[in-house]
Parts: structure tokens; C-alpha cells; sequence
């Protein structure tokens, strides 16, 4: 349908809005490497993910094609490499231009051939000395056996002749003993990567040979992993499931530049690889060392302002949170805010609480260095009932959780994972604290965002603490579920996936068509980082053929298209791609604030998380909380720096509409968290003076001595008489 579109493609529409943050001039230009190495790790996953589940679809000759688009696996396939391929002379302009303006700052990634006669002499020696004793070159022909290479691990490939049948030889680029980056002046601005050191003397690996052409390559493998199970055996399963990842099959060869058609054609023979799988680059096959690059140089005219997240304005240091959320909701806003001195804080303060007697939590993803985990070990030890879902199946996290469940278990800690047949990919926590009198009190907490300390810095995530029982008692059912590997089917305020999410969104969806129908204003809104859900789409469809006004704000892929006469035209989408990864999710239902619904949560609009997944979104009952979401939201859609509008032809274009106002939402709440923390303390600086000066008031008008004893008496008898 013509207001539809593949995912893949979409997706990919997503990654170029990344790449324009790499040549946008208002970008500082150490902050425009980060976008090319993001552009690139996206692909990366891209391809381990989408492309190698769609490859699995196409080797068993699945012909089902996709219903946005019409397209069959193969067909699919077929568009993103064209459209991969499209992309590249960009990708490559980009990382060229910017190190271009950065030779002015002193930065210069040199080619051995470019290099000084010194420079080259230390390089052989360097070579000599610190890679060569710590690497070895393997030949290659249908009489040798062909070498594992390693998921997106880089090598020197040589082809070696003169004999009738092709021989190569490949030799790892890498060692894991020094950098990438190899200096070639003090302050390590002047550089060369240790794989173009290792390519350029590679022929000293094969000495019995002719070298006839070399290049670098990169084998990209699927990471198309899935596994069902719940049982004390499942960790042992996705562990050797993780292992086994590293060996699937490939999906993607990128080479350096032009090499010898047989070399590649043997190459591609043995990887199991068609041709139309094979991409060239003329830059680095791996980026990632440009992060490194950002830390040579401390001008702030090539960083991004400084900005750090600031204590929540909403919390007081003299009392518990959980007393604080006990008295009123608190919301809060990633990385504006703190997670340390916030979500942190509350459960260091409950694991030492004598009074609270449980702490229940999903665990997604974490931080390499988890106080999340610290603070739970640390509840257990003094003998409160710590439950913890833990995610095993968290891609590309498997390891890290597998490692942190052990010694979450060897705390007291009691673990479950997730649904045999369905990850569990909510933001939920509970606390259970004796009440005073007699009973228990609750603090529930529902986040859009992990509990990971070092995303938490990086991504745009929202949090609600609440007290309220109903959703208590909700969530206290989620982690029942859970245990029992069931699912929930009713709630009293939750949305929790995958029986009583969808549902509920589609029945708030009909009521604002009823609104339209009835010659009411109709509203719908989310902001969201995707959307896919066929079902979700054809209810956002018929509500814009109703006349609801929806306004969507999605960062990645939308197979809806905005703007479509007759079916989407009262449809509008933004994407915001900016320093910040957009991450939080709300749902807005309704025009009037007094009736409007709005709701956080985990979940995108997608099919795997609408059906697939558990997810939990929460009701924001709160007026002051309530007016805080709709001003984000406000913001968001009046961003026009680095906010794109979706036209009717599923482009995107920079929303520019006030250029003589700029907006930029993400640096605007980074202000509001600023002021907001100020004004706080301006406040409790004149509530101080305020208290000092009654102090000093009442010291000076207290009477002393008899006759001030009897003054005060007299006064008090006057007023008892009045």
C-alpha cells in the first residue's frame, strides 16, 4: 500500500539521519567522528540481525512476502544491498571531510606511502618488533584448509601466485597486545592504523611467494539467535548458544578498495558468500578508533558543550525517596537528571532499610560496573527476599547478564529469567516496606529506559516513582507471572504486553475516533523509537481517515508513511536524531487535559513488543507530572534543529521553521534541569534567610526580666478573654 513501507528500508532511511549528524556544520567536529563510527556499528548490527534473520528466511526458500512492501526475502535482501551500496560514497565523504577541517587542529591519518622517509623506517621497525612475533600468515588453497575468521575482526589478505590455481594468504590485522592506532608524533594527532602497517609488509609473512595483490577484509556473521527455556538449564543452553554465535555463517565480506576479481571470487567460494554480499570501502573497515581520536584534543570549540546530569529537583537530600514518593509522584528525566542520585539512591537506601522487607526487579541491560546489582546483593545479604527476571536473551548483552546472574545468585539472590517463548523486556521495580501501625507500604517504579548507569548518561529516558497501591498490586501480579512463566490478562491501571497492552492502546484509539465521528478534536501522540505493528498502523490509518490529529515522534524505523492522501494525511512524524539517543516512550490519548490519557513505558509500537514481549506502560495520574509530559512534549514537536518531518513520499527533510529561533528540545531540557535544580535552591536559600531573619525578629522582640514576665501574662489573658 502506498502509505506503507519495509522495515528494512525504513531502518536504513534511520541510519542515514545518524550519518547527517557526521556532516551537519553544527556538530563540533571531534563529535562528527562519533556519528560516522555510530553509522557504521549500526550497520554492524544491522546486518548480524535483520539481514541474517532475512538470509535464514531466504536459504529455506521462503516466497511469503512482507506485507508493507510486498517484497519476498530474497527481493529484500536484493533493495537493502542496493541501498547499502548507495549509501557508502557518503559514508565516505563524510569521514573525509571532517579529518580534512581537522588538519587544522593538527590531526592527520597518514598512508605509508605518505609518510616521511623516518616515519616509514620506524614503522618497519615497529612492525618488526611489536606485530609481526605476535601474528602469522596462513596459505590458502584446495589443498590447505580454509581458516575460521573471526565476526568482525579485520585481516591482510594476499593473493599469492604465480601458479595455475589461486592461493591466498591471510594474516589477522589486529593484535590484542597494542592499539589500532599507531603515532607518529607526540600528541598522537598524526597517525596510521596498525592493519594499513601490517597490509603494507604482509608479503614478509609468505617469502616463498609472489605477492600479486593485497587488501584488507571483514567478514560480518549472523547473530540470528533465539532460544526458548526457563529451567535451572537455560543459562548453561545460552551460554554455549553465545558461544556458538560467534561461528554462524557469514552475511556480509567488506573489502578495502579494488582486489583481484580470482582472489575474491576464491574468497567468497569458501565463505559461502554470493558476490552481491561483498562491499568495498575506501576508509577504515572499523571505526571504532575514532572514538579514541576525541580524547587528543581538550578545545571546546570541537566538543559538545560540557554538560553533566543534575540531582533531581524533585528530591530532597534530608529524606528517604521512598518517604518522598510515599508523599506525592516523583518523575524523572534521563540524562537531564541523575540516575546515580536518584533510582540509585533509592535502592541503596532500601537494601540498608531495616523496614523494607522485598525488592522485585526485571533486569534488562546493565553497566559493565553495576551499582544496580551491588545495591541488590547487598539487600539479600541482610536477609530481605530479593527477586530478580533477569533477561538472558538481551542481544549482544547474553554474556554480561549470564555472568552478573551468577553472582547475583551466589548473594541470596532468588533469579528467574524470562518467559519460555517471550523476552521480557520491562522497566519494573517494586519495594514492600513495613508500614508505620501496622501493614505494608509500596513504591513502584516504571521506567522507559535500562537500569544502566552509563546509558542513562546517554540516552533520553523517563522514570515514574510512584506509591500508588493499584499499580502496586499490578506490578506485584507481573512479577507473579513471571514466576509462574504466565502471562497477565487484566490489570487495574498497567499496560503490560503481550495480553493487556495492545488491546488497551487500540481501545484508547477507538475513542478518539468516536471523538472525531461525534465532530469532537480527536488526539492521538506518542514518541516512540519505532513503529511496525501492522495492527497499530491500520488503527493509526482509519483514525486519520476519521479526522483524529495524530502526532508521532519516532526516532528509527516508521513503516507508516505521514502525509499519504486519503489515508494518512492528518498523520504527521518527526524523527530526532541528535547528541542524545531519543529512547523514552509516551503515549498521549486525547485533547482535553482534563480527560486525556497519557502513559510511559517500554514498549515501541512494534509487534515484538506489543505481543512478543512483556512489557509494562504506566498511567502519569499526577497534574504536575501530567503538564510536565505534555511540555516535553510540546518541545519535542517545536524542535528545529535536530528535528526531520516525514514527507508524503517517506523522505525526511530538516525541520527548519523558525530559523531565526532556534530550538534544539535535547539542549533545552538539559537548561530546564539546570534551572529547575537552581531555582530549588534559590528557594531554599531564601526559605533559610527567611528563617534566620524570624529567628532574629522574634530574639529581639522577647521581652526579659519581671517586667517582661508580666507583660506576657497580661497579653495572654487578653487573648484568652477575646
Amino acid at each position: 500500500m502506498e502509505y506503507l513501507e519495509n522495515r528494512e528500508l525504513s531502518w536504513l532511511k534511520f541510519n542515514k539521519r545518524v550519518l547527517e549528524e557526521a556532516t551537519d556544520p553544527n556538530t563540533p567536529l571531534l563529535e562528527r567522528l562519533s556519528f560516522s563510527a555510530i553509522y557504521q556499528s549500526n550497520l554492524d548490527e544491522f546486518f548480524m540481525v535483520r539481514v541474517g534473520a532475512i538470509t535464514d528466511k531466504a536459504k529455506n526458500n521462503n516466497t511469503k512476502k512482507d506485507g508493507k512492501s510486498g517484497m519476498t526475502p530474497s527481493q529484500q535482501l536484493n533493495a537493502v544491498f542496493t541501498e547499502v551500496r548507495r549509501m557508502q560514497p557518503s559514508v565516505e565523504e563524510a569521514l573525509r571531510s571532517t579529518m580534512k577541517e581537522l588538519a587544522a587542529y593538527g590531526y592527520e591519518h597518514v598512508t605509508f606511502d605518505k609518510a616521511t622517509k623516518e616515519e616509514q623506517s620506524f614503522l618497519e621497525m615497529y612492525f618488526k618488533r611489536e606485530l609481526k612475533p605476535f601474528i602469522s600468515g596462513v596459505v590458502v588453497n584446495d589443498a590447505l584448509p580454509f581458516p575460521f575468521l573471526n565476526n568482525k575482526e579485520i585481516y591482510a589478505v594476499v593473493q599469492l601466485g604465480p601458479k595455475k590455481d589461486t592461493s591466498v594468504g591471510i594474516i589477522p590485522a589486529n593484535t590484542s597486545r597494542s592499539e589500532r592506532i599507531i603515532h607518529l608524533g607526540k600528541d598522537g594527532k598524526r597517525f596510521i592504523l596498525e592493519e594499513e602497517v601490517v597490509l603494507r609488509f604482509a608479503h614478509l609473512f609468505f617469502k616463498n611467494y609472489k605477492v600479486m595483490d593485497r587488501a584488507l577484509i571483514r567478514v560480518t556473521r549472523s547473530a540470528d539467535i533465539m532460544v526458548s527455556g526457563r529451567g535451572p538449564e537455560f543459562r548453561s543452553r545460552m551460554e554455549e548458544l553465545v558461544d556458538k554465535r560467534q561461528k554462524l555463517a557469514p552475511v556480509r565480506l567488506e573489502v578495502s578498495d579494488v582486489f583481484s576479481r580470482d582472489a575474491l571470487d576464491y574468497l567468497c567460494k569458501k565463505l559461502k558468500l554470493k558476490n552481491v554480499r561483498v562491499f568495498t570501502s575506501r576508509i577504515s573497515l572499523d571505526l571504532s578508533y575514532l572514538y579514541t581520536l576525541q580524547e587528543y584534543d581538550a578545545d571546546p570549540k570541537l566538543h559538545y558543550a560540557l554538560r553533566a546530569p543534575r540531582k533531581p529537583a524533585a528530591l530532597s537530600d534530608t529524606r528517604p525517596v521512598f518517604s518522598q514518593v510515599k508523599a506525592r509522584d516523583i518523575l524523572l528525566s534521563f540524562p537531564f537528571e541523575s540516575m546515580n542520585l536518584s533510582f540509585i539512591r533509592l535502592l541503596q537506601e532500601s537494601a540498608n532499610d531495616p523496614k523494607v522487607t522485598s525488592i522485585k526487579i526485571t533486569l534488562y541491560r546493565l553497566a559493565r560496573s553495576s551499582k544496580v546489582i551491588d545495591a541488590l546483593c547487598t539487600a539479600a545479604e541482610q536477609g530481605k527476599e530479593v527477586l530478580v527476571m533477569i533477561e538472558l536473551r538481551a542481544r549482544f548483552d547474553e554474556e554480561n547478564n549470564i555472568e552478573w546472574s551468577k553472582q547475583l545468585q551466589e548473594a541470596g539472590v532468588k533469579v528467574i529469567y524470562g518467559p519460555r517463548d517471550c523476552k521480557a523486556h520491562s522497566k519494573l521495580l517494586l519495594i514492600t516496606r513495613k508500614a508505620q501501625g501496622g501493614g505494608f507500604d509500596y513504591v513502584t517504579q516504571i521506567g522507559t529506559g535500562n537500569y544502566n548507569e552509563k546509558t542513562a548518561a546517554l540516552y533520553t529516558d523517563l522514570m515514574l516513582l510512584t506509591a500508588d497501591r493499584d499499580i502496586a498490586a499490578d506490578a506485584e501480579a507481573v512479577f507473579a507471572a513471571l514466576l509462574s512463566g504466565s502471562f497477565v490478562e487484566k490489570t487495574n491501571k498497567l499496560l503490560v504486553s503481550p495480553l493487556a497492552l495492545r488491546p488497551q492502546v487500540l481501545a484508547m484509539m477507538d475513542e478518539q475516533i468516536s471523538i472525531a465521528k461525534s465532530g469532537g478534536k480527536g488526539y492521538i501522540a506518542a514518541k516512540i523509537n519505532s513503529l511496525s505493528d501492522n495492527v497499530i498502523i491500520s488503527k493509526l490509518v482509519e483514525a486519520s481517515q476519521a479526522g483524529v490529529k495524530i502526532e508521532l515522534i519516532v526516532r528509527g524505523l516508521c513503516c507508516l508513511i505521514a502525509g499519504v492522501q486519503g489515508f494518512t494525511e492528518n498523520i504527521t512524524v518527526r524523527s530526532i536524531v541528535g547528541r542524545f539517543l531519543e529512547h523514552s516512550r509516551i503515549f498521549i490519548f486525547g485533547s482535553d487535559p482534563k480527560t486525556q490519557k497519557i502513559y510511559i513505558g517500554s514498549a515501541d509500537y512494534m509487534s515484538r513488543n506489543t505481543i512478543r514481549r512483556v512489557e509494562v506502560a504506566a498511567p502519569v495520574e499526577d497534574e504536575r507530572l501530567r503538564r510536565r509530559i505534555r511540555e516535553m512534549f510540546r518541545i519535542l514537536m517545536k524542535d528545529n534543529v535536530k528535528a526531520r518531518i516525514m514527507l508524503s513520499d517517506g523522505s525526511y527533510i530538516h525541520e527548519r521553521r523558525n530559523p531565526d529561533t532556534p530550538l534544539n528540545s535535547q539542549e533545552y531540557f538539559y537548561d530546564e534541569a539546570y534551572r529547575r535544580l537552581e531555582d530549588k535552591t534559590a528557594r531554599q536559600e531564601q526559605m533559610r534567610i527567611n528563617r534566620e531573619k524570624g529567628a532574629a525578629r522574634k530574639k529581639a522582640a522577647k521581652p526579659r526580666g519581671k517586667t517582661a514576665k508580666k507583660t506576657q501574662t497580661a497579653g495572654r489573658g487578653r487573648k484568652k478573654r477575646i
